[in-house]
């Protein structure tokens, strides 16, 4: 293997471990602190992060919007703040392995969102993939029966999940609209509306009685958890992902992040958290046609290029 190469499944392996556990650190805070503010807490510290990485990589130049402020605060509120108080919401009244399963599903979701706005409709192969995922993705959180998916309170939490992702997908779509910016400008000057609208929904949220202001020493309680939210899953594992890309290329880079929800279910296996067959087996279904439709899209380009 070359020495690019392999950096680039080091460092992406490194990132789907640490995306990995982020469900179940989450879990375990939320026991603490709810969503609102791990959200605030997390964003208000990653936000600065990034532009300090900005500046010091591209300069104060790629500090300014440049006439795209209204398009970067609807992307950026979408995308951050849409996105992490749904999931964490969400995951308050879900579990860790239903989150990493349905985050899992914005590839496929993606394609027919795709197919939706520009009519770019999916190879046959990938909507039989889409179907399969579909259908693990259906056995983890039902455990082969309907009824299960109402029972516990998750369907509710699952939902918000479900729309946390689809947030996301409208951010990543919303990318290809800003050319000429970086991977790294288009994140930081989203990230900072995103986070001024995570800071204004939790004060709602507050005042409204729907969240608690933690007091210090609560937050401090579950410091490690929130470091680990805030400097791994949002900072290091998004520089990563963006270095993966550049050494391995976006499918590869894919392929490989399609591991992730095997790093939470091993996650809490260790944690003591004993799964049915049915829920692996739907797991599995989820990675394996995941995996096999980035492994056709790969032969198609290659293809294409030939």
């Amino acid at each position: 293997m070359q020495t690019k190469q392999f950096k680039g499944v080091l460092i992406m392996l490194i990132t789907v471990l640490i995306w990995g556990g982020m469900f179940p650190v989450a879990k375990g805070a939320l026991h603490t602190l709810d969503g609102f503010w791990i959200s605030s807490i997390r964003y208000g510290v990653a936000a600065p992060l990034f532009v300090a990485i900005l500046y010091w990589r591209e300069g104060g130049a790629a500090l300014r919007y440049r006439g795209r402020l209204l398009r970067a605060t609807f992307y950026g509120v979408v995308g951050f703040s849409g996105f992490s108080v749904l999931v964490l919401v969400g995951l308050s009244r879900s579990r860790p392995e239903h989150a990493a399963i349905i985050m899992a599903l914005q590839t496929p979701i993606a394609a027919f969102v795709h197919w939706a706005l520009k009519g770019t409709r999916p190879a046959n192969f990938t909507l039989g993939c889409i179907s399969v995922a579909i259908s693990g993705v259906f056995l983890v959180i039902t455990k082969g029966d309907p009824v299960h998916a109402f029972s516990g309170g998750t369907f509710f939490g699952d939902l918000l999940i479900f729309l946390g992702a689809m947030s996301w997908i409208v951010y990543t779509i919303g990318a290809v609209s800003f050319p000429g910016w970086s991977a790294l400008r288009f994140t930081t000057l989203t990230c900072l509306p995103g986070t001024a609208g995570i800071l204004l929904i939790t004060a709602i949220a507050t005042l409204g009685g729907y969240a608690s202001a933690p007091a210090a020493a609560t937050v401090l309680a579950v410091g490690w958890e929130l470091a680990y939210l805030a400097l791994l899953t949002v900072v290091l594992a998004v520089l990563f992902w963006n270095m993966a890309i550049g050494y391995l290329g976006a499918l590869n880079a894919m392929l490989l992040g399609n591991l992730v929800p095997i790093v939470t279910f091993a996650i809490r296996i260790l944690q003591g958290h004993r799964f049915e067959t049915i829920e692996l087996a739907g797991a599995g279904l989820v990675v394996a046609a995941l995996i096999a439709n980035n492994l056709y899209l790969r032969g198609r380009m290659v293809a294409h290029a030939s």
